[in-house]
């Protein structure tokens, strides 16, 4: 197989963890525009927490991993991947603004032969049809007679210590048959479990973009059960147990529905199946109900502390947890904003403590002041938004007053302690 010289380009969640493995087997570069970024990870620490500061320092180290911002740094390589965000605007329309600066940064460094792969999350025809002919009229060479290009979409999930890089099996393809076969065995190289290789570009993108709209229709419909329990005075987690009890029942639970995937990627084949003429209404009504949800269990802690009794302005609340999951930092999209601001209209008497977040990032992001130290006082409402390690160990009847509420959003603590949950 040709040795190749790899350039990731985009070192976020997706990009790092990727140019960490490939930098066991190939000589790698990762590319990035943040400066302060690049030089931490050259010194060896990952601010997001997917790669671990000892396999950071065995990459550079040992293989000879390094970070840049200079475009002059990966001109001689050979296989450029792309992993930048493909985020939303205000009005929810796909914003592809990344994935055009970032092709033409290909197109000013690559040369005949190369292989440019996307792993970045889009609809069918974005590589093709949006990307590529960038790198075509900047470089000033032929899609498919001087270049080649391959798609292999993301599977990294924030915070999993299981489902690791390496281990995920990957699909792939590429712009001819040849490519495909040589960006399949590219992959395969350093991967645990193998790929699966896809018959074309559009095929790959596809099946990324319902993995992710999958999830988002089916947690759509059980916070919908939800809700229609909770009026009900119908415990769900209680519902759901006895359900599962059936072989073929699928075993899912109620929630909010943050991050850079699940809440944000439908929208990319929503946009492009009306193109088609294709209205779709069962995705539509998914993301609308889960984009709803942050509101809805903020309406549901006002009504509990009502029939105690508690006097809902200026109140006092401890909202545990702004990260939109679970051990890990990653406050991209986080819904739990929807429920600070919808509990802000009453009281700005809110405390978030989350020991995983960045307070400045929070702030410069959503504008709203939170702390990495545990909060000392009672508080008239305590919200369990996030299911830390360290909020699982607390004692969360110690932070309430005495006629003070306990709300559980994750559905991870004891029944008998808590006033009302998803």
């Amino acid at each position: 197989m040709k040795q190749f010289k790899i350039c990731v380009i985009g070192l976020g969640y997706v990009g790092l963890p990727l140019a960490r493995l490939f930098a066991t087997k190939y000589p790698t570069v990762g590319f990035d525009m943040n400066q302060a970024r690049v030089d931490a990870l050259n010194g060896g620490h990952d601010t997001t927490l997917e790669v671990d500061d000892a396999l950071l320092h065995e990459a550079i180290d040992k293989h000879g991993f390094r970070c840049t911002t200079d475009i002059e740094e990966i001109r001689d390589c050979n296989f450029y991947v792309v992993a930048v965000p493909t985020p939303v605007d205000v009005n929810n329309r796909p914003d592809l603004t990344p994935l055009w600066r970032a092709s033409e940064t290909v197109g000013k460094v690559i040369s005949k032969g190369d292989v440019v792969v996307y792993e970045s999350t889009v609809y069918p025809g974005v590589t093709e049809e949006e990307c590529l002919p960038i790198v075509e009229r900047v470089s000033g060479l032929k899609f498919n007679t001087d270049f080649f290009a391959g798609y292999s979409p993301e599977r990294i999930n924030p915070g999993d210590k299981e489902h690791t890089v390496e281990k995920i099996k990957k699909v792939t393809s590429g712009s001819t048959p040849e490519i495909a076969d040589l960006v399949d065995s590219v992959y395969n190289s350093v991967l645990v479990n193998g790929t699966h290789k896809a018959s074309s570009i559009k095929v790959a993108e596809a099946s990324k973009i319902i993995e992710n709209s999958q999830r988002d229709v089916n947690i759509a419909f059980m916070n919908e059960l939800a809700k229609i329990f909770n009026a009900m005075g119908i415990d769900t987690n209680e519902v759901i147990e006895a359900a599962s009890s059936k072989w073929n029942f699928i075993k899912l639970k109620p929630g909010l529905v943050g991050g850079h995937c699940i809440s944000v990627d439908p929208y990319y084949l929503i946009q492009k199946a009306q193109v088609y003429g294709v209205l779709p209404r069962v995705m539509f009504a998914a993301r609308r109900l889960n984009d709803g949800m942050g509101a809805y269990v903020a309406h549901q802690v006002i009504k509990l502390m009502n029939k105690r009794g508690l006097l809902v302005k200026n109140s006092r609340i401890l909202l545990l947890g702004i990260a939109f999951k679970e051990n890990c930092p990653d406050i991209r999209n986080t819904k739990i904003v929807d429920i600070y601001s919808t509990l802000e209209e009453y009281t700005r008497n809110i405390t978030v403590y989350d020991p995983w977040a960045d307070a400045g990032q929070v702030y410069q992001e959503y504008g709203i002041s939170m702390t990495n130290d545990l909060p000392v006082g009672k508080y008239d409402a305590v919200i369990l938004a996030v299911a830390h390690e360290e909020f699982l160990r607390l004692d969360i009847l110690t932070f309430k007053t005495k006629n003070g509420v306990v709300y559980d959003v994750k559905g991870v603590l004891p029944q008998s302690i808590v006033d009302g949950r998803l």
